[in-house]
């Protein structure tokens, strides 16, 4: 239920629409105080500061009339800009990374800002009344009405200039790697000893692979987003046997296909079926909070359309490449939970999880596959394997680290015409081979407040 109750939140927090809505009703219930205020108590605001507080009924109305019309064609046009944003970003750098303009909290803000002061003033409109009518003009409303003008054009400025910097390279893969880095935060807390190899030990499950297997079929068609880990060892534990993950965090399932299979369960029902599906959260499209992969595939998704023939940014892929190696450097820090769950010493789940060398896989071998005869993003690559080798001691981690440098090694090689830069790309091979027979550099963990 927590899981479930965590997406939809994110959910709610990555639309246009929630934001926005909650500050319209913000703004109605202002406008209402303010108008419940000049109502039962008589300030003589208008005697006092005639030339804030004098207007009559008609000069309220033309004010209030021109606030609110000004502020529903600025949120069109903010609208218009955003999508536009949305438009550019998702051809120049990769789609993937939309989700992240959507969350952004200024755009929703400043849509919500203009909504809200568009409905304020229509509520005061409401109660202003001339002489015939019985004159009651709500003088701190309307003066709140024109202020929250003035706090509109500022909102403009500055979204003109945020939405100008947003778009830029820079910012959308720097916000990608937070984003990233966050979730191996959240994630991966523990940090992996200095003689921990966190190698799984297959045997535990070796005994299992020709056993009766019951799987359980996913209801649903989607990407897996998110699971409730103990939610799912809760089950294991109660029905006694042993569960396996058919597909994990960041997969694609298909409905009617195995999602979970247990081992010789006995008698099942539908519930139990409906409980382990409901554990899981499947939808349309990957979310990085317990998808480390997915952020990763962002930033290598904007490096390629870099490296493309049509856009050959090699600039905004070599910063691409600093980023990665902030993230794998993160990781290569951190234990990552290894894929057999325990219960009391009972094996329990054999679970589907991310590794060091899969997430670096997934980090580098693209871009390296499309940087043939690029000796930038060569060096680069080099370059960031090399701050990654000084951040662990796991021999484990550190042949995958060594196999990747091999396979860059190998396309220079191949794609490097120039006798110069082949040199220079050879040099730095060894320098990094060398580097992963050294110590590591010992990191510091501060507290983040």
């Amino acid at each position: 239920m927590i899981t479930k109750l965590r997406h939809d939140w994110q959910a709610m927090r990555s639309s246009f629409w929630f934001v926005p809505a909650l500050m319209v009703v913000d703004a109605v219930v202002l406008a209402v105080l303010l108008i419940t205020l000049d109502m039962s108590v008589d300030l003589h605001l208008a005697a006092h500061w005639p030339l804030l507080f004098g207007a009559g009924a008609d000069g309220a109305r033309g004010l209030l009339t021109t606030v609110a019309s000004s502020m529903i064609t600025v949120a069109g046009v903010v609208f218009s800009i955003t999508l536009v944003a949305l438009s550019l970003t998702s051809s120049q750098y990769t789609s993937r990374v939309i989700r992240n303009f959507m969350r952004d909290r200024v755009n929703q803000l400043v849509l919500g800002v203009f909504l809200g002061i568009f409905a304020y003033c229509l509520v005061v409109l409401r109660t202003i009344r001339g002489g015939d009518e019985g004159a009651f003009v709500p003088a701190l409303a309307v003066l709140a009405g024109l202020m929250l003008a003035f706090v509109g054009i500022a909102v403009l400025i500055h979204f003109i200039h945020h939405i100008a910097t947003s778009i830029q390279a820079s910012s959308i893969v720097a916000t990608a790697a937070q984003e990233t880095l966050a979730a191996v935060e959240h994630l991966f807390p523990d940090a992996l000893g200095d003689d921990d190899d966190e190698g799984a030990d297959d045997t535990l499950a070796s005994a299992h692979t020709r056993q009766p297997w019951l799987a359980f079929p996913a209801c649903k068609t989607g990407y897996i987003e998110s699971l409730d880990a103990d939610a799912l060892l809760d089950v294991a534990r109660k029905l006694e046997t042993l569960l396996r993950m058919e597909r994990g965090i960041g997969d694609f399932v298909v409905a009617g296909t195995p999602l979970v299979s247990l081992l010789d369960p006995g008698d099942l029902d539908d519930a139990t079926a409906a409980k382990l599906n409901a554990i899981y959260v499947i939808g349309r499209q990957r979310t990085v909070e317990q998808d480390v992969a997915f952020g990763i595939r962002q930033i290598v998704d904007v490096a390629m359309k870099a490296l493309s023939p049509g856009i050959n940014d090699t600039t905004t892929a070599v910063m691409c490449v600093d980023h990665l190696a902030a993230i794998l450097t993160r990781l290569a820090t951190r234990r990552i939970a290894a894929p057999y769950w325990l219960d009391q010493g009972v094996l329990r789940v054999m679970a589907r999880t991310a590794s060091f060398e899969g997430l670096l896989g997934d980090g580098f071998d693209q871009i390296r596959q499309n940087a043939e005869g690029n000796v930038a993003v060569l060096l680069r690559l080099l370059g960031a394997l090399h701050t990654i080798s000084g951040a662990t001691l796991s021999p484990r981690r550190r042949r995958a680290l060594g196999q990747t440098v091999d396979e860059i090694a190998e396309v220079a090689e191949r794609s490097i015409a120039s006798p110069y830069d082949r040199d220079r790309l050879a040099n730095r091979v060894m320098r990094v081979r060398e580097a992963l027979f050294a110590e590591p550099v010992s990191f510091v963990r501060t507290n983040r407040n």
